[in-house]
């Protein structure tokens, strides 16, 4: 049986000016469970509701939390700069069944016209949740990379939930057609990928001003890797990298940007290549923009992926970019245009291609050039924002000038 109510005409919980605001303005949730300072979607959650108040929508942010979580300052912090509101839910696992009332009460509170959540968990919640409360039911699939015990479930628990919502939107081609196997259907189905920001994204100090902040060494080339340290990033192909090439004759090193369950492998792997005069984990960082603006060349050497936005941002900083043929990647990059692709596991042609540009200052300049200019024109935050803003307005039937029929 379908668990999906029908949409009804509902009683306000608010006081009778907010009420006033929301029938002009439909409030949109959204949903996501977050352990630590988060990664690329929560950038994307938080950046929405600034765009989304000029497309006619109210929104908000709940993210579900392990209680004490001291990281999670981190996504307080963004949400304060990016003007966002926040709403935080103690969660303590995935049989806690006390988030479901709390959940129900801030809908009710909210007034929520749009549940959209950003994982497997907001996703079966959404969907319990619309028997009491109705709202439309939208999700965005970020796509699941790590594998870890609890991917099975989160796979099933998807296969369960995606074809109960009611649009499904879909960061790159490879999990738009992993959501169709799941059932969603084409029209439900849609299509955004990641953006960036361009105006936060511009790029400030020329690479060697960069680079002294970081007291990286003069006349040494520097390479960037950014993301969760785990198995499918790749990372040790890229250390890995950095070793055939010092070898080669080049002065080269690496700097990588994140933490995760691979630090100590990766460390090891640095202490065994005798790098550690060349390799930095540079663990968390709440701003990678100065990280970014240092490197001569970024580098995603990535198993399996999305479309990341760790390669938007580079690249909206200018920076030339080498990546594996991962996901959405080559949809984003012409090999040889704006920036240079490599196939997936071939360690030798991942060298290869640094090496390449690493040599080559032009096409490390044509690259960054062309690449600003992609973000420019088919990767604007602001655009993509009103693609979304789309998919409300079908689903409320709203009018031509944003507000919803009276």
């Amino acid at each position: 049986m379908t668990l999906q109510a029908p949409i009804v005409e509902r009683q306000s919980h608010e006081t009778p000016d907010t009420a006033r605001a929301s029938t002009r303005l439909p409030m949109v949730l959204h949903t996501r469970v977050i352990t630590g300072a988060g990664g690329g979607p929560d950038k994307t959650i938080l950046n929405s509701p600034r765009f989304l108040g000029d497309l006619g929508y109210r929104s908000a942010c709940v993210f579900l939390r392990p209680p004490g979580d001291e990281a999670f300052q981190v996504i307080r912090d963004r949400a304060a700069a990016a003007q966002a509101d926040i709403e935080e839910i103690d969660d303590h696992g995935a049989l806690d069944w006390r988030i479901v009332p709390r959940l129900l009460s801030t809908c009710r509170r909210l007034n929520v016209d749009i549940w959209h959540a950003h994982d497997y968990k907001t996703n079966a919640l959404g969907i319990v949740l619309r028997r009491f409360h109705p709202m439309r039911l939208v999700t965005t699939s970020h796509g699941w990379v790590e594998y870890t015990p609890r991917t099975r479930l989160y796979y099933l628990c998807d296969r369960w939930s995606l074809p109960r919502y009611e649009r499904v939107i879909c960061v790159s081609p490879d999990i738009r057609e992993q959501c169709c196997r799941y059932g969603v259907s084409d029209e439900r189905a849609q299509l955004i990928e990641n953006a960036i920001d361009t105006d936060q994204f511009r790029r400030k100090r020329s690479v060697d001003e960069a680079k002294s902040l970081l007291d990286w060494p003069p006349g040494r080339m520097l390479l960037g890797g950014a993301g969760r340290l785990s198995e499918e990033k790749g990372f040790d192909d890229l250390i890995r990298s950095v070793r055939e090439l010092v070898d080669r004759g080049i002065d080269v090193g690496l700097i990588i940007i994140g933490e995760g369950q691979q630090r100590s492998v990766l460390a090891g792997l640095i202490h065994q290549l005798n790098l550690a005069d060349r390799v930095r984990l540079a663990g968390f960082q709440s701003d990678l923009r100065p990280f970014y603006e240092a490197m001569d060349l970024f580098v995603l050497s990535s198993r399996r992926e999305g479309l990341p936005n760790v390669v938007l941002e580079a690249m909206a900083l200018e920076m030339p970019v080498v990546s594996t043929r991962v996901a959405g990647v080559p949809r984003l990059i012409t090999d040889g245009e704006n920036g240079l692709l490599v196939d997936l596991g071939d360690r030798p042609a991942l060298s290869s291609a640094v090496a390449r540009a690493l040599g080559d200052a032009d096409l490390r300049r044509a690259l960054a050039k062309a690449g600003r200019s992609t973000i420019e024109q088919r990767y604007s935050f602001a655009e993509r924002m009103k693609k979304v803003a789309a998919v409300y307005d079908e689903l409320l039937g709203n009018t031509a000038d944003g507000t919803p029929p009276r």
